[in-house]
């Protein structure tokens, strides 16, 4: 019968040993262990974790389904849950890491993408594209208005999101007047596009009104 991780000297513990020595000196098995957070009978969350990593080598860990981590003795669905949520985090930050493409995860981050149409003099109407990893696909410069309105249609919209596959769809324009809450027309807009997304299976995540040194939603 394995000693539970609890009976193990204090610098060994996985969690105690990640905290002393940082996360980079941990093995693979403590890494999957800490996720793993406690064992069953018998056997510690290391000798799980190590029996994961037996059956699936790192190269195919990250490719684990709900149903095969569920069959390992030990792991519940919870714990399955857990280690799942990990790898595909994992696999999304790689992913943006090795493709360049931005991670739009907040409004700030959707903020940092439309800078230049904080001070123009006529309102621009922009969309950013998003798959379901929240990264940025496309940049579509939807509208150039007057300067107290723009004119927006959803499929204007919505075009470029089928044309890219995209799941998602944030939108901005600026107010030239430099006062950044949405008038009626704006609102009325945002329902329009929200409306519309439905139909289209693509989401409307925000629609955001940027001054030169300010934002709102709409």
């Amino acid at each position: 019968m394995s000693a539970g991780i609890k009976q193990m000297p204090a610098h060994e513990r996985p969690r105690e040993k990640l905290i002393a020595k940082g996360v980079e000196n941990l093995s693979d098995k403590e890494l999957l262990a800490i996720l793993l957070r406690t064992g069953r009978a018998g056997k510690s969350a290391l000798d799980i974790a190590e029996g994961i990593l037996a059956k699936y080598p790192k190269r195919k860990v990250l490719d684990v389904t709900f149903e095969e981590l569920t069959a390992v003795k030990g792991i519940d669905a919870g714990k399955a849950c857990t280690l799942l949520a990990a790898f595909e985090f994992t696999k999304r930050a790689e992913g943006a890491r090795q493709n360049g493409r931005p991670i739009i995860d907040s409004d700030e981050a959707a903020l940092a993408q439309l800078h230049d149409i904080r001070a123009h003099k006529k309102e621009h109407f922009v969309a950013l594209y998003l798959n379901a990893r929240n990264e940025l696909i496309h940049r579509e410069d939807i509208s150039v208005g007057t300067v107290n309105a723009s004119i927006v249609h959803p499929r204007d919209v919505f075009a470029p999101a089928l044309e890219h596959n995209a799941t998602g769809v944030i939108v901005a324009h600026n107010h030239p007047s430099g006062f950044p809450d949405p008038s009626p027309e704006d609102r009325e807009v945002t329902t329009r596009l929200r409306e519309a997304g439905k139909l289209m299976g693509v989401r409307l995540i925000s629609h955001l009104i940027l001054t030169s040194d300010s934002q709102h939603r709409a």
